[in-house]
Parts: C-alpha cells; structure tokens; sequence
C-alpha cells in the first residue's frame, strides 16, 4: 500500500512524514520523527507510557493512527524543556523523586500538563484522576501526585510545596 503523507506540528515544529497506512502515532513519532520521549509499553492502551497531547488534550499514542493527525498539533515530552529550562512539572518530579525506572514518567508528565494547562488549581483528586490511566510499577504514585500539585503551586507564583506535606 502507499504511504500516506502526513503534517502536523509536534512540539512548536513543523513535521511532515510519509507514513505506512495503519501506522501507531508511538511508531511514527518514534521511528518517523526521532522523537522517541513517548514510550512503546504495552501497545494496547492500558498503561499510558505514550500518552502525548494531540490539540492539547491526552491521548494513547499506541492506539492513534498517525493519520489521523494531520493539521494538528502534538506535545511530547521532547517539547517540555525550553533549551536548558525544565518545566515545573520536571523540575518537581526531579524534586520529589516522581521517578524511579522512569519508564512511566513521560506519559505522567504529559498526562499531568494536560490536566495544569486546565486547572491551574488542582485538587488531589483532581490529580488523581487525571493520572488514572497512567500505570507505574515501581515509583508508587504518592510521590508522582505530590509532584504535580507542587508544580501547580510553583506554575501558580507560590513556593513548591515539600513532598509529605501535601
């Protein structure tokens, strides 16, 4: 079959690519793209290590079809950091040890921007929630949630809030 050209903008940067029809937005971005921050974990949905936002909402890049991202806009963590600056998500995983293996990080990261670019504000339900499709084996979630309402905190103007107190 012909490959399908395909363009949109990942992270603040034109991208056009021919892509095999049936083709995974995790294979594209990865393989395609060389952006390889979104991870291939279980290619099924489940776990979320690829989560990417497409128009700025979440979505499981392994069940995407590259296709269907023409003309659109898609983040990953490969657009985060501005030069040497983290973001204050990355920052407070750093801070708060929010990764152990960081094979899930990516994915929480994204799934944890999406939710603070909406709510300034969260609750820790709110956190929760919004990381609910997004499995960690090994870090534990409680550091990963105290991480994201400190960068709320930092992204709001106030002082990162010590993990535990939260």
């Amino acid at each position: 079959m012909a490959k399908t050209p395909v363009t949109f903008t990942l992270n603040d940067t034109e991208a056009a690519l021919f892509v095999d029809p049936g083709a995974s937005l995790v294979d594209v971005l990865r393989r395609g793209a060389g952006d390889l921050t979104p991870k291939q974990g279980c290619a099924q949905g489940t776990c979320g290590a690829c989560t990417v936002l497409i128009d700025g909402v979440p979505h499981l890049s392994c069940l995407t079809l590259a296709e269907t991202v023409q003309g659109r806009r898609v983040e990953t963590t490969g657009g985060l950091a501005d030069g040497p600056a983290l973001h204050p998500l990355q920052r407070a995983f750093i801070a708060g040890f929010a990764a152990q293996c960081g094979f899930c990080t990516s994915g929480m990261l994204m799934a944890a921007k999406a939710l603070l670019d909406h709510n300034a504000n969260p609750t820790r339900d709110e956190v929760i929630e919004a990381i609910s499709g997004n499995l960690c084996r090994c870090t534990g979630y409680e550091p990963i949630v105290d991480a994201i309402l400190s960068a709320a905190a930092q992204m709001r103007g106030q002082p990162a809030l010590q993990q535990g107190a939260l």
